[in-house]
C-alpha cells in the first residue's frame, strides 16, 4: 500500500447549510490534542444557525444536559464527502443527551477513559467509513443518528450522496459531525492524513483546497 498518509486529500463538506469548525487541524496538529484512532487531523462540524449557535440557551445550557431535538444539528443530511466505495459501516449506538453545561460535561468527561477502552463504536458512535482508493485512504463520518445510516458495505457512494443523519452517538456532547482521513482501518495503528475542503468559507471554489479555523463558519449549498 502506497503511503498515503503523506497525501493531502481534497474532499466536499458533508454537511449542507452553515456549519462551524471545532477542534480544527489549521489552529493545532494533532486537532483532538492526540494521534490515537487516527484523528491527528480530524475536524468537527457542528451546525449552526445565522447567529452561529448550534441551539438556543435556556437554562439547561449552563445548569444540566439538553434534548439533542433542540439543536440545529439533529437529524441533518450527512453527505459523502467524496467518492468512493463503503467499507465498514456500524449502527446500533444509542443517541446521547447534550452537554454544553460544564456541570454536566465534567461527567460525561470523567467516561472518556471508559469509552476508549470499549472500541471504535463507542468513541465515533454510529459512522460510515469510505475507501477513496483500493488501498485507501478512508474517510469516516462519525456521530450519525441511531437508524439513520442509509449505505451498507459494498456499496458506491458519489461526493453528495447521502450516508445518514448527524447527531450525537459516541463521544460526543451534541449533535455534529465529526471527520477524519487515515491511512488505515486498523484504528489501533492508523495514522492520520491531512485533508482540505474544495470550497471556501462561502461556497467557493478552493482547487488548492482550505480548512477552517476553530469557530470559523463555513456554508454549503
Amino acid at each position: 500500500m502506497s503511503d498515503v498518509s503523506k497525501v493531502r486529500v481534497l474532499i466536499a463538506l458533508p454537511l449542507r447549510g452553515r456549519s462551524q469548525a471545532r477542534n480544527s487541524p489549521a489552529d493545532r496538529v494533532p486537532s483532538h490534542g492526540t494521534h490515537l484512532f487516527g484523528t491527528t487531523y480530524a475536524i468537527d462540524l457542528v451546525p449552526v444557525d445565522e447567529h452561529g449557535r448550534s441551539a438556543r440557551r435556556g437554562w439547561r445550557a449552563w445548569l444540566a444536559s439538553e434534548p439533542p431535538e433542540r439543536f440545529i444539528g439533529f437529524g441533518a443530511d450527512v453527505l459523502a464527502p467524496a467518492d468512493g466505495e463503503v467499507v465498514a459501516v456500524h449502527d446500533g449506538e444509542p443517541d446521547h443527551v447534550a452537554r454544553r453545561s460544564v456541570f454536566a460535561g465534567l461527567r460525561y468527561l470523567a467516561t472518556q477513559g471508559a469509552r476508549a477502552q470499549a472500541g471504535v463504536g463507542a468513541i465515533a458512535g454510529n459512522h460510515v467509513v469510505i475507501a477513496l482508493g483500493a488501498g485507501g485512504p478512508f474517510v469516516l463520518l462519525a456521530h450519525l443518528r441511531g437508524g439513520s445510516v442509509a449505505v451498507r458495505v459494498g456499496d458506491r457512494v458519489r461526493a453528495g450522496d447521502r450516508v445518514g443523519a448527524c447527531d450525537n452517538s459516541g463521544n460526543s456532547t451534541e449533535p455534529h459531525v465529526h471527520l477524519q482521513v487515515t491511512d488505515t482501518m486498523a484504528w489501533a495503528t492508523a495514522r492520520g492524513v491531512p485533508l482540505a475542503f474544495r470550497t471556501g468559507p462561502h461556497g467557493e471554489p478552493r482547487p488548492d483546497g482550505w480548512m477552517p479555523r476553530n469557530g470559523e463558519i463555513v456554508w454549503a449549498r
